[in-house]
């Protein structure tokens, strides 16, 4: 999870949060069906959260959770509803969750998406906001690994000139059930940052951000790449509100194709991510 949360208030683009996220449907890349289950997403137990001060959260796992799946299961995507309040935020977000296949992976995918959340909802700073759903998506079950996205809404309370989008991603590795980060995929992580660097500055011209883009935002650092997703055709980059352009041309994305980072990955961690 990439935390821009300084720069973009820097920005001046709003002092409240409103999350967003879009229903989870259809298919996985790998084919693996979805659950239709966004329109009536689950709750969550107050029990379950740790926001320290809560008022109210409901929570509580999505249709099947309490089930012990089976190892050799395939894994299966899911939502859940987290809806509460502290002194200072309110929030209802859908996250991406996944059952079946190892319960260990399951865990680690569905804890680490909570905790993105949670660490939104911690860094209030005394100011009043909203967070509320803007997308949710299992992207990713492929042989070796399972990803996922979240963008949420975050709007100033009262409400300022515009929501600004906050994005995390989520990539596990089901061989180890270990998230997989960009020091794992470069065992030369500076010569890994340096290609990513590279290859969005040919990309990000041909974006909404286009030629006039934010050179800062590609700069060969960790935090500039934290958000990324495995997908068939390469590593998709997603960016940050402002981060390489300007509020007005929304969240830009890139897909880094496999081919062009070859040489600076790991080779075993080259074939996960591909799965």
């Amino acid at each position: 999870m990439n935390g821009r949360w300084t720069r973009m208030l820097a920005a001046g683009a709003c002092t409240t949060v409103a999350v967003l996220l879009a229903a989870c449907g259809g298919e996985t890349e790998s084919g693996t069906p979805v659950p239709e289950s966004a329109t009536a997403p689950t709750q969550i137990d107050a029990a379950e959260t740790d926001a320290p001060g809560s008022k109210q959260t409901h929570s509580q796992p999505s249709a099947g959770a309490s089930e012990k799946p089976e190892v050799s299961a395939p894994y299966r995507a899911e939502e859940i509803l987290v809806s509460g309040s502290t002194d200072t935020v309110d929030y209802d977000v859908v996250i991406p969750q996944i059952s079946g296949g190892d319960p260990a992976v399951v865990t680690e995918f569905n804890e680490s998406m909570r905790a993105a959340l949670e660490d939104w909802i911690q860094r209030s700073d005394d100011m009043s906001y909203t967070l509320s759903t803007q997308e949710h998506e299992v992207t990713r079950i492929g042989e070796h690994v399972v990803a996922g996205l979240l963008v949420v809404s975050y709007n100033a309370n009262p409400p300022g000139a515009h929501p600004t989008p906050l994005v995390a991603t989520v990539v596990v590795n089901t061989d180890t059930a270990a998230p997989i980060t960009l020091q794992d995929l470069f065992p030369d992580l500076q010569a890994g940052l340096n290609r990513l660097s590279e290859q969005a500055a040919l990309l990000l011209p041909g974006t909404a951000a286009g030629p006039e883009y934010f050179a800062d935002g590609i700069a060969p650092e960790t935090a500039n790449f934290a958000n990324w997703l495995p997908t068939p055709a390469g590593m998709e980059i997603h960016f940050d509100d402002y981060q390489v352009g300007p509020h007005a041309v929304g969240l830009v994305t890139i897909t880094v194709p496999w081919e062009d980072l070859a040489d600076v990955m790991d080779p075993y961690m080259a074939t996960v991510v591909a799965s």
